[in-house]
């Protein structure tokens, strides 16, 4: 009778040398993101930081963990995995940047059903290139080999960042009075939120292909949907030390109305000019194509904004005025007012 062999866990789908041999390969990659302050970072049980090192006389942690959806979907039909390590980086550190966070680090978390060593590596330049922009180091993260639980060559993504700020620094909706000015920064397209509707609309009830050059777009349709997400770290940072900011909101999942009145104090409205900036002409693909209705459109996605600030009404023109000098496009997209919340869109 023929020996058995012996069950490995190589056998059974995990190959442990493999992802060792992606960790020494990771480390330098991690490295180049390296910033004062990193103690321990990639191949440890845990990444250590050092905070004495910001000078802080209260510091308050801030953190964020998201992930970049069926935007993966995307990524893997294309097989182009190089950027979506920038989405997953903006979508924490834009969190934390609304308590007027500075980037500390971030993790990542990254589990495959059976690890290809290439792909996994240029996600993780993608990091890399995310914390960069963020000014943040890559601290750690996890490499998850989970057979017959994905699908051949698909993979799921989790980020974690955390940041910090001076207590007295952080943004206190509270002062927000009507009166009070809204300014909108442009985002890079769709970012990480909508994907499910956006392929419906586009890939199913269109039936566009990925590759298919749109001309209102310039570009391909597969190029404009993984449009990496804008990070807006530098900008935020910047406007956060030269002026007063009352609000920051982050303009994700949900849209406008589900975000922006995250910031608000009770009583106060946030009323929208809707032709006070350009949207993107994907959106009105999407719309169009999918026959999908402007409230649907407005609770989904970003139409067009990735960050809205609220400012004090005489301190408007200094902020546009950095904000210009920053190369930062920025729109007067409208105003708060006395209101039972939300958000009220105006012609």
């Amino acid at each position: 009778m023929a020996k058995k062999k012996s069950i490995t866990y190589k056998r059974a789908g995990v190959d442990i040398s493999a992802a060792d041999r992606l960790v020494r390969r990771i480390r330098p990659i991690a490295l180049k993101t390296a910033r004062p302050g990193l103690l321990e970072g990639v191949g440890g049980f845990s990444g250590l930081f050092d905070l004495k090192s910001r000078n802080y006389r209260h510091p308050v942690l801030v953190s964020s963990t998201d992930g970049v959806g069926t935007k993966l979907k995307i990524a893997f039909a294309m097989n182009i995995h190089d950027t979506i390590g920038i989405d997953l980086v903006a979508m924490g550190v834009n969190d934390i940047l609304t308590q007027g966070a500075e980037p500390l680090f971030f993790l990542d978390y990254f589990a495959t059903g059976k690890l290809k060593p290439h792909t996994a590596l240029q996600v993780i330049r993608g990091i890399a290139d995310g914390c960069l922009l963020a000014g943040c180091t890559l601290i750690g993260g996890e490499t998850a080999e989970m057979p017959s639980f994905y699908g051949d060559g698909e993979y799921d993504l989790a980020g974690f960042a955390v940041g910090v700020v001076e207590l007295k620094k952080i943004p206190n909706p509270a002062a927000i009075v009507a009166g009070d000015q809204l300014i909108g920064l442009p985002s890079s397209g769709l970012h990480s939120n909508g994907y499910s509707l956006a392929r419906r609309a586009l890939l199913e009830i269109k039936g566009l292909r990925l590759g298919d050059r749109i001309s209102e777009l310039g570009r391909t349709l597969g190029e404009e949907l993984l449009e990496p997400t804008r990070i807006y770290a530098k900008v935020i940072r910047t406007l956060l030390r030269r002026h007063p900011i009352k609000g920051v909101a982050h303009i994700t999942g949900g849209g406008i109305p589900g975000n922006l009145p995250r910031i608000l104090p009770q009583g106060r409205q946030a009323w929208i000019r809707r032709r006070s900036w350009p949207i993107p002409p994907v959106f009105d693909l999407i719309r169009r194509f999918g026959g999908v209705s402007q409230p649907e459109m407005d609770r989904t996605f970003n139409n067009g904004l990735g960050i809205i600030l609220v400012v004090g009404k005489k301190h408007v023109d200094q902020i546009q005025r950095s904000l210009t000098k920053l190369g930062e496009k920025h729109y007067l997209i409208g105003e708060v007012k006395k209101g039972e919340g939300g958000v009220r869109f105006l012609p």
